[in-house]
């Protein structure tokens, strides 16, 4: 698919750094700094960014915050990189993978078609030793994720990024409203730099981002509160796991000490340990249940408010959105006020049941509640539906969750957002789906909290 006109809003407050371009297989792509490379291309009208595993089909992007892992692609070389994640840069070279001989028209789409009740990939093995070669050889192509990186970019042994181990008396996990409320309040309270936010997107702000009622200038305002309070950030920077065995001593009486959280960079690996660890770590964007929700045009609500409010690029003339709620409603008139004549489904009285178009979705059949079906053409479907916690982090770290829950697994917590884990704490979306205001409103109220736990211990002044 060729570019076609910008889709970047003229008018749009939204942070752009210069104006260059990529190189899309061969092709100059206008970019931003600093903007997502699954935005720059879907701003230049390019959608389709490559073929799924098994069955290539074809894929775009769902979540544009790294979650969904729809936006795999390769650049500058390197294979299964989350586009989503990645900053365009002067000189960035990106290319659709998982396909043969492109990702437009792949013969290995086929597989779709010949097996639409699903495949084992036994399926095709054979007896005769040579065509069962052959046969494997198809099995490997249907079920890769491109080709292996390029030799030029893969660092010797000797040039990997180095681990560093550091303490801090507070750690929070997650930028956004809850986390960098709460990172505030207990900064407050504490020595300069005694707080470390961890968060892992390009651009810290969570849901603020994507909110058309607050935006990235909220979240540049709650930033730089957080960090004149004394916050210390490191950000792109993902949380990958926390490891009770690795042990480093037994600080504050054992609260949130045994046990360390390892944490990702662009520089290498941090072992962080900490003697309270608030976790602000928000929620995953869901789809709903119906036929051909994988195809590229089916967004989630929060996805489409980034591009609109946080980057400034209309997501679609005649977009629809799936959903009930604040969220929704705050979305449709966006996108109405940006020019768009917008569908709404609200995901009750009526039911989105099947997605029509290929590289891009066309339209969606919507069921009402007295049985029938009608089609409701769309270029675009963003669905806005409550976010699902993020709570494997807090699980790992030995916290409750309760399915009963608004969303889904959100982490259990008292009233002043402790878990049954010493020293650690939850706020905000992961407790539960709360929205924006009320995430923020709860950060304030666990970081006031976990400051006063902080001060009742031994050895804290």
């Amino acid at each position: 698919m060729s570019a076609s006109a910008d889709k970047r809003d003229p008018h749009s407050s939204a942070p752009r750094g210069r104006r260059f371009t990529l190189d899309f297989e061969g092709q100059p792509v206008a970019a931003h700094e600093g903007e997502p490379v699954a935005v720059a291309l879907f701003a230049s009208g390019i959608n389709l960014l490559s073929r799924s595993i098994k069955f290539h089909r074809p894929r775009g992007f769902f979540c544009l915050t790294g979650d969904c892992g729809a936006c795999l692609m390769r650049i500058d070389g390197r294979p299964n990189m989350k586009a989503c994640l990645h900053p365009v840069h002067e000189g960035l070279r990106c290319e659709r993978q998982n396909a043969w001989p492109s990702a437009g028209a792949d013969l290995f789409a086929a597989a779709d078609l010949l097996f639409p009740e699903g495949m084992d990939h036994h399926t095709l093995f054979t007896k005769p030793r040579l065509l069962n070669e052959a046969m494997q050889k198809v099995v490997r192509q249907l079920g890769g994720l491109g080709r292996l990186p390029d030799a030029a970019v893969t660092p010797a042994f000797a040039d990997l990024p180095a681990s560093v181990s550091h303490h801090h008396p507070v750690v929070v996990v997650g930028g956004g409203p809850a986390g960098l409320a709460a990172a505030m309040e207990v900064a407050r309270a504490l020595p300069p730099e005694s707080v470390l936010l961890v968060d892992a997107g390009l651009r810290p702000g969570g849901s603020y981002l994507s909110h058309p009622e607050f935006g990235p200038q909220a979240a540049a305002r709650a930033l730089a509160q957080a960090r004149e309070a004394g916050v210390e950030v490191l950000a792109p920077a993902q949380a990958i796991g926390w490891y009770p065995e690795d042990c480093h001593g037994d600080r504050d009486g054992g609260h949130g000490s045994k046990g360390l959280l390892a944490v990702v960079t662009a520089t290498g690996l941090h072992k962080l340990t900490a003697d309270r660890t608030l976790y602000a770590t928000g929620g995953y964007a869901t789809n709903a249940l119906f036929t051909d929700n994988d195809r590229p045009g089916v967004i989630a609500g929060r996805a489409c408010g980034l591009l609109l409010i946080g980057h400034g690029v209309l997501p679609g003339e005649r977009p629809a959105v799936l959903g009930q709620g604040p969220y929704a409603d705050a979305l449709c008139a966006a996108l109405a006020a940006a020019g768009a004549a917008v569908e709404r489904i609200d995901g009750v009285r009526e039911q989105v049941v099947r997605a029509h178009g290929g590289a891009w979705i066309t339209g969606v059949d919507v069921a009402d509640e007295r049985g029938g079906v009608h089609t409701v053409p769309c270029d675009l479907l963003a669905v806005a539906t409550p976010a699902a916690p993020a709570s494997e982090l807090p699980r790992q770290h030995g916290a409750q969750v309760d399915f009963s829950r608004n969303g889904g697994f959100g982490v259990v917590v008292d009233q002043d957002g402790a878990t049954q884990v010493p020293g650690v704490y939850a706020a905000g979306d992961v407790t539960g789906y709360q929205g924006v205001a009320e995430a923020r409103a709860h950060g304030e109220r666990v970081g006031r909290a976990l400051a006063e736990d902080l001060f009742s211990r031994p050895g804290h002044a």
